[in-house]
């Protein structure tokens, strides 16, 4: 299916970008962010929005599901503002349980059908500030090393030849990975989809915390496929690194990276005018300066010519909803859990 037939789209008028209108010299205060991309894209979100606004930022990276879990821990007395990237189901997740806030920015008339769909999936909590599809990528010098043939397919991944050759994150800690079980069992059906997770961790080297993690452990020459994000294949490989991305042969998920305001944020105010930057075309156009190859949510952001073409990529029809809803995730996690992470390999 084409993504733009898969992203429902919402009838948008073209309004201009509006300024963002803060006087360094005047502004005050500070911004707690909770940030779930790359470490260098955080940074440069941090730094980029602290020069621009005088707002001083604050900047604490984890991964997704760690950035969800320390919020619903703080719950009773907040120390984050805004959060901001990683993967939509735990920001949804985070909606739904009460976690966030609702906010409607002036600038939500210039994004994307497919972000705009993702507020009003969650009462306004969460919008969708990138895209990206799932994938993997493997090291070619590795491959050819250990004579392994080319995988194309998902299915080729359980093969016996790639037993210790396969790594991917765990899916209580890492967004992607959660996105790699959902996916698994929306493309085959749940039961067979969870044959497939059990047939691959036979092959998996090691489950990380950082849905990153083994594609940069693959660039580095420790690990020889690593389950991500194709755009986080595709970064490694502009790096200079030996890396090939696949989008796999049966089709694939694909996420909505998303951002939220915290329920109970001190820096309320802040933590707006931050979100409102965040959604800025020249803003998300930044992403390129670190090699962020995301779909931005912006209609007026630049794309890269690097980046994977989802249109050309075979998605399903992700159930955002269904998917980051607190009990499928929390059932699909503890199955996972008791099913597949306790089997022996």
């Amino acid at each position: 299916m084409k993504f733009a037939k898969l992203l429902m789209t919402t009838a948008i008028g073209t309004v201009a970008v509006l300024g963002f209108g803060i006087g360094t010299a005047a502004a005050k205060g500070k911004v707690n962010l909770y940030c779930s991309a790359q470490e260098d894209w955080c940074q440069l979100m941090a730094k980029g929005f602290e020069k621009e606004s005088g707002i001083t930022v604050n900047m604490t990276r984890r991964s997704s599901g760690e950035t969800f879990a320390k919020i619903k821990a703080e719950a009773k007395n907040p120390k984050g503002d805004v959060w901001w990237g990683g993967t939509g189901d735990p920001h949804l997740q985070a909606a739904e349980e009460g976690l966030s806030t609702p906010y409607a920015s002036p600038n939500q008339a210039n994004l994307q059908g497919w972000a705009v769909a993702q507020s009003d999936s969650a009462g306004g909590n969460t919008i969708g500030i990138y895209s990206g599809a799932l994938g993997y990528g493997y090291n070619e010098d590795v491959l050819k090393k250990n004579n392994l043939p080319v995988p194309a397919c998902w299915k080729d991944l359980l093969k016996p030849e790639y037993k210790g050759h396969v790594q991917m994150a765990n899916p209580n800690s890492s967004g992607t990975a959660y996105t790699t079980l959902a996916t698994m069992v929306q493309l085959f059906g749940e039961d067979a989809g969870f044959e497939f997770m059990k047939g691959l961790h036979k092959n998996i080297n090691q489950y990380t915390k950082s849905g990153s993690a083994p594609i940069k452990a693959a660039a580095r020459g420790e690990n020889t496929i690593g389950i991500v994000f194709i755009h986080d294949a595709v970064k490694q490989a502009v790096k200079g690194f030996p890396i090939k991305s696949v989008a796999p042969c049966e089709g694939t998920g694909y996420e909505i990276g998303s951002m939220s305001l915290i329920k109970g944020a001190r820096n309320l105010d802040e933590a707006k005018k931050f979100y409102d930057w965040a959604l800025q075309a020249d803003t998300q156009s930044r992403a390129l300066e670190v090699s962020a190859f995301q779909v931005p949510s912006n209609k007026s952001a630049e794309v890269s010519p690097k980046a994977p073409k989802l249109e050309s990529i075979k998605l399903i029809k992700y159930d955002f909803v269904k998917y980051g809803s607190s009990a499928e995730r929390k059932r699909l996690l503890k199955k996972w859990d008791d099913e597949v992470k306790s089997l022996p390999k």
